[in-house]
């Protein structure tokens, strides 16, 4: 069964993985990015696939995402997902903190898909599946920090899948079900050349977790591979 999915970030990455499957499966696709005209792939890839729109959006710009949920207006969807991310400088140990860029990350990461969810919350309502995926990442998760350090880029991950168990809860008279998703150690210009999996395998995991998600999954912390992740 398809749907309509409306993908952010998707000029790269995972979020270019994840239009191209979405596409390929007969998914309506709304996939945004902050510059389309410098996105040659995802040109290429909306050109081959007619139902795959291609809208600019910076998540950060809030008028601009009233402005698409608005002209969006008479839409339902069935999935949204929150990829676009920031990383920061890496590298970043104690001592050595720009609080400008820690501000930067964390209105990338945690406000702007709160903002996001917001605007599309009454298309969701009116949806079939009335699912929000929102890229996590396992370094967010307390439990799991046995390293220190990575205080922008972790601290984001941490606020957002709080705003994710919030809005699980917020939403779930209107059987909206909301995941925090973590997309594993990827091959992505973020994850480096060394990471451990695909964008292929990263995204045909978070697709199956998106397309079979249960009301008790809502509120939850998932790997890409299904298992849990401690908070």
């Amino acid at each position: 069964m398809s749907g309509t999915i409306l993908i952010t970030g998707c000029n790269r990455g995972i979020g270019l993985e994840m239009a191209r499957q979405f596409a390929a499966d007969g998914w309506k696709v709304i996939a945004t990015c902050r510059n389309p005209s410098a996105a040659w792939e995802l040109s290429e890839l909306a050109e081959s696939h007619e139902n795959l729109q291609v809208h600019g959006l910076d998540v950060t710009d809030y008028q601009q995402l009233e402005e698409l949920a608005h002209s969006l207006d008479e839409l339902p969807l069935d999935v949204l997902v929150s990829n676009a991310g920031y990383y920061g400088p890496k590298g970043v140990t104690f001592g050595s903190v720009d609080v400008e860029e820690w501000r930067k990350v964390l209105e990338v990461n945690t406000i702007a898909p709160y903002k996001l969810v917001e605007a599309f919350a009454p298309h969701l309502a009116a949806g079939k599946r009335k699912v929000i995926g929102v890229l996590s990442s396992k370094v967010g998760s307390i439990d799991d920090n046995g390293s220190g350090g990575g205080y922008l880029y972790r601290s984001s991950k941490t606020a957002v899948n709080q705003v994710v168990k919030s809005l699980s809860i917020d939403l779930a008279e209107q059987g909206i079900r909301v995941l925090a998703l973590h997309p594993g150690w990827v091959q992505t210009e973020m994850g480096g050349p060394n990471a451990l999996i695909s964008t292929q395998q990263s995204v045909q995991g978070l697709k199956h977790l998106l397309l079979n998600a249960t009301p008790e999954d809502s509120g939850c912390f998932f790997n890409y591979d299904g298992s849990e992740i401690p908070w």
